[in-house]
């Protein structure tokens, strides 16, 4: 019996297929790769940044009107005017600049912008080697001004010369020029303690000036809603500007007008002038005019007579004589004159008859001389 011919027990047969099976595996996991999975590297850790916390915040900062190299003059010293009507409040004057050198803006009393405010003066500060003009402005509160007494309630500190009670503003007699109580109703008297070490007229803060800070009322007041100046005060500063006799340099320090009732009434009645000031140039200018102070003055000379005035117009001057109420000239009717046909008397002029020109009174002309022919006849 041959190999080909044996026939394999199904044991034999199992474990011959059991062999193969097994090679075969052997054969595919021989040709296969094992690769091992790696995780992917990490994201790179995230930045978060944080800002450093902001410094502390100083003084809220206020508009820088302009800036100068050299110290404003002291502050004259002069009265304050009353208030010309009620509910006006008072602005100190105080010394601005300009290209020529410094100029004093008067005080004057101003209608606030609205019920409620109350005026921070402007001052001056030297930072940084020059001295910057911080500017005023209206506010519920008043905020820091440098320090500077300007006084008439404005000691360096806040404000004592009234106080708002409702829509009405009351003043304080104590510090304010409030005279004619039957125009401003609302006073109240209250002692104003001057804390100011220093009590000198230095117009400006810091270097060789005033040393003073903020408080923190007046850097919560700071940061407040504000209202710039009014029309009205610009209007004055600008008036001021154009005013020579108000520069430093004019006046040496002495404006002769220091204060005005209203702003820009520089020639009005009540303008005060600064003690040891010269009499103000317009003024003067006022008072030297030719026919200063006489009615219906068109420039004429001192003495000169006028037309229309008693006296005033001259035969022969180049205009003809007119008749004056109540002077007597011929030919003009009078006033309690008989008219014909009882006319009623002309009220057309209060009363006053026409103005007619005088009629020159008829002369006597002597007797005509004869002629020579007739005078020879007459001696024959």
């Amino acid at each position: 019996m041959t190999n080909s011919n044996r026939k394999l027990t199904p044991g034999k047969a199992a474990g011959a297929l059991s062999v193969g099976l097994g090679l075969a595996a052997m054969t595919l996991l021989g040709g296969c790769v094992v690769r091992v999975a790696t995780p992917p590297p990490p994201p790179p850790p995230r930045v978060v940044y944080n800002p450093p916390p902001p410094p502390p915040a100083p003084a809220p900062a206020v508009d820088v009107e302009v800036q100068a190299t050299e110290a404003p003059p002291p502050l004259p010293d002069y009265d304050q005017p009353p208030p010309p009507d009620d509910g006006y409040l008072w602005t100190p004057g105080y010394w601005a600049w300009s290209g020529g050198g410094y100029y004093w803006v008067p005080g004057t009393w101003v209608q606030p912008p609205r019920v409620g405010v109350l005026w921070t003066p402007g001052y001056w500060g030297f930072v940084g080697g020059v001295y910057a003009f911080h500017a005023g402005y209206w506010g519920p509160h008043v905020g820091f001004y440098g320090g500077v007494n300007y006084g008439f309630g404005y000691v360096g500190v806040g404000f004592a010369g009234g106080r708002w009670v409702g829509n009405s503003f009351a003043y304080n007699r104590s510090v304010t020029n409030v005279t004619n109580v039957t125009v401003i109703h609302n006073t109240y008297n209250e002692t104003v303690v001057n804390n100011v070490s220093v009590n000198n007229r230095v117009s400006f803060n810091g270097g060789a000036g005033i040393a003073a800070q903020p408080t923190p009322q007046e850097r919560a007041a700071a940061a407040e809603p504000h209202v710039p100046p009014t029309v009205a005060q610009r209007q004055h500063v600008q008036e001021a500007q154009r005013n020579p006799a108000l520069a430093a340099r004019a006046n040496g320090g002495h404006p002769a007008i220091a204060a005005t009732p209203r702003p820009g009434a520089f020639n009005a009645p009540g303008v005060v002038g600064a003690h040891g000031a010269a009499a103000p140039v317009a003024q003067t200018r006022a008072l030297s005019a030719p026919g200063a102070g006489a009615p219906g003055n068109s420039g004429t000379r001192p003495g000169q007579p006028v037309a229309g005035q008693p006296g005033g117009a001259r035969p022969g001057a180049g205009q003809p004589s007119v008749a004056q109420p109540g002077a007597a000239h011929p030919g003009a009717a009078q006033p309690n004159a008989v008219r014909p046909n009882g006319a009623a008397p002309n009220t057309a002029n209060g009363g006053h008859p026409p103005v007619t020109a005088a009629k020159a009174p008829p002369k006597n002309n002597p007797p005509a001389k004869p002629k020579p022919e007739e005078r020879k006849r007459e001696e024959r």
